[in-house]
């Protein structure tokens, strides 16, 4: 029996809700996507996170989970301020939005950011993590 590799070396999960970090989180496990995962609860920490790694390739995610509704920095924000990063950063992390938000406006808008390689809608899943695999 062949053991499933894991997929992706780190990944970062942006989300001021602890119990869907905590969900995410083992979803990403058990789904075999990542074991070394970053938790973040605010844009303004993953940005910090981000500006104090950003010579450090290695503790780059190449994969951020990033929630739009947050307080202070909202995805959003994030998002524009991702942008005055170096390209070194901005062409290793590719960004899916993971939100309860339905609001069309709001997924129009982010679906439309050069950085944001899709939209899923929470709770993560297995086969979203399927799905995932098959894009990143």
């Amino acid at each position: 029996m062949e053991v499933e590799k894991t997929y992706k070396k780190l990944v970062m999960l942006v989300d001021d809700n602890e119990t869907d970090n905590f969900i995410h989180r083992r979803v990403l496990e058990m789904g075999n996507f990542s074991k070394q995962i970053i938790v973040k609860n605010s844009g303004k920490t993953a940005l910090e996170y981000l500006e104090a790694n950003k010579n450090n390739p290695e503790l780059i995610p190449e994969v951020i989970f990033l929630d739009i509704n947050m307080p202070i920095v909202d995805g959003f924000v994030f998002l524009f301020e991702f942008e005055s990063f170096p390209e070194s950063i901005k062409n290793s992390c590719k960004i899916i939005v993971l939100s309860s938000s339905d609001n069309k406006k709001d997924i129009d808008r982010i679906v439309d950011n050069d950085y944001v390689i899709h939209f899923i809608t929470k709770p993560l899943s297995e086969d979203s993590i399927k799905e995932l695999k098959k894009m990143v």
